[in-house]
C-alpha cells in the first residue's frame, strides 16, 4: 500500500505524538509499504527536503511550544500532489490546519482517510488559563474526527468517552513501545555518578515536558515524600520547558539533565530506579511504556496507558485527581523497589511491540481502502455520522 501520514510534528522533536508517528512509519516502511510523511518545514535545523517521500510544507512557530511549527493551509496543494500520485489512505495525527487540509483534500479526492486523537487540546486550554474556550476546543476536535472514517485511539477508556461524545467510529489501536532502545540493559553507573549516586541509591525520575499542565508541584510534594523514607533518594527531571526555571530556583538539590534523545534518553530512563508521572493532561502518556520498557517502576494517576498497563507488581495506581494518594503511593513505592519488581516493569509491555501496531493500522486502512466512500457519510451540515 501507499500511505501518507500528516503530522504537525516529527523527530527530532521530541513529544508522544512525532515518536508515535515516527513508529508507524517505520513499522509501515519495514513490513514493505511506502509512506509519505506531509509535515511542516522544521525551525529547528536545515530542514531540506532530499526524501521524496516527505512533502515539506509552510508552518509557523508556536508562541507557548517552542521549537514545534504548527502547519499553515494547503489543501490546493495536497490535492494537485494526491491527484498525480494517490495514496490508498490517509493518517492524520494532528488536528491544526494542516491536518484539515488533509482530511478535505481526502475527502475531495475520494481518499480513505482516518485520524489520531493524541492530544487533549481541552484540557491545555484549561491549564493555560483559557478555560472559557474548553468547550469551543472540545467542540471543534469532535467536528474534525467526525469528518474522518474512522479516528484511532489508544485506550479503551478513550475509546469509550469519545463513543459517549459522540466523535463517530472510533477505533482501539494500542501503542508500542520500542523494547530494543528502552532497555534494563543500558543502566549506566557512570550517567548514576554524574548524578551523585551510587548504586544501592534512590534515582527518582520524571520525565517529559517541564511545564504547568504536567502537574510539576505534586511531583516536587511526592519526591519530598518519599525522602523522608530514603533520605538517599535524587530527583533527576529529563526534558526541558517554560517552568524548567523556576522549578530549578525553587530546589537547587534537583539534578535536570536536560532534553536527551535516542539512546541518551534510554541510558537516563534503565539508570533510574522509579518514575513519577503525576500529569493530569496525557491522552496516553508514551513516556509510561518508556519507563516500564526501561525497568523502572512508576507511579502515575489511574488513566491512560498506566490504566492499560501499569500492573501492581510494577508500580502504583493512584485514583485520578487524588493528590494524597499519589503521594503514599510514591512513598510507599520507593520503599518497595527491588529486582523483581524491575522486572515486572518490563514484563508488563513486552507485547507492545512496533510491529504488531503498524499491522494493525494497515489492517484497518486496507479494510477502508477496499470499502467504497459512501460506507460512511457524513452530513457536513448537520455534522451526524449515517451508516
Amino acid at each position: 500500500m501507499r500511505i501518507a501520514m500528516v503530522t504537525e510534528t516529527y523527530p527530532p522533536e521530541v513529544n508522544g505524538v512525532a515518536l508515535t508517528v515516527a513508529g508507524l512509519v517505520r513499522g509501515l516502511g519495514a513490513a514493505g509499504h511506502r509512506v509519505q510523511v506531509v509535515r511542516p518545514r522544521q525551525a529547528t535545523a536545515a530542514d531540506v527536503n532530499r526524501d521524496e517521500d516527505t512533502v515539506l510544507m509552510r508552518g509557523l512557530r508556536v508562541p507557548l511550544y517552542p521549537g514545534l511549527r504548527i502547519g499553515l493551509p494547503g489543501t490546493r496543494r495536497l490535492r494537485a500532489l494526491w491527484k498525480s500520485e494517490r495514496p490508498d489512505a490517509v493518517y492524520i495525527a494532528t488536528e491544526g490546519p494542516l491536518g484539515r487540509s488533509a482530511l478535505r483534500a481526502a475527502r475531495e479526492l475520494g481518499i480513505p482517510a482516518v485520524t489520531g486523537f493524541h492530544t487533549r487540546f481541552d484540557d491545555f486550554a484549561r491549564h493555560y488559563g483559557l478555560g472559557l474556550v474548553a468547550p469551543a476546543v472540545f467542540a471543534y476536535l469532535r467536528r474534525f474526527h467526525r469528518r474522518a472514517q474512522a479516528t484511532l485511539v489508544p485506550t479503551s477508556e478513550l475509546r469509550d468517552f469519545l463513543d459517549r461524545a459522540g466523535f463517530g467510529r472510533v477505533v482501539l489501536l494500542r501503542r508500542a513501545v520500542d523494547a530494543a532502545l528502552f532497555n534494563p540493559a543500558r543502566r549506566d553507573a557512570a550517567l548514576r555518578n554524574v548524578w551523585g549516586l551510587a548504586n544501592d541509591q534512590l534515582a527518582v525520575l520524571h520525565v517529559g515536558r517541564i511545564a504547568p499542565e504536567k502537574n510539576l508541584a505534586l511531583a516536587v510534594r511526592a519526591f519530598r515524600a518519599i525522602g523522608e523514607v530514603r533520605p538517599d533518594a535524587k530527583f533527576i527531571w529529563i526534558g526541558d520547558g517554560p517552568a524548567r526555571a523556576l522549578l530549578q530556583a525553587r530546589n537547587p538539590d534537583f539534578v535536570f539533565a536536560g532534553m536527551q534523545h535516542g539512546e541518551a534518553l534510554a541510558r537516563h530512563y534503565a539508570s533510574g530506579d522509579l518514575f513519577l508521572f503525576p500529569s493530569l493532561t496525557e491522552t496516553f502518556g508514551n513516556v509510561t511504556l518508556e519507563a516500564l520498557a526501561s525497568g523502572v517502576p512508576t507511579v502515575a494517576f489511574d488513566y491512560g496507558a498506566a490504566r492499560e498497563h501499569l500492573c501492581d507488581a510494577c508500580g502504583r495506581r493512584a485514583p485520578f485527581g487524588d493528590d494524597d494518594a499519589f503521594v503514599i503511593a510514591a512513598r510507599d513505592l520507593a520503599r518497595a523497589v527491588d529486582v523483581p519488581m524491575r522486572r515486572a516493569a518490563r514484563a508488563a509491555v513486552a507485547t507492545l511491540d512496533p510491529q504488531t501496531m503498524a499491522a494493525n493500522l494497515l489492517a484497518l486502512l486496507a479494510e477502508l481502502a477496499r470499502a467504497p466512500l459512501a460506507a460512511r457519510r457524513i452530513d457536513l451540515a448537520t455534522d451526524r455520522s449515517t451508516p
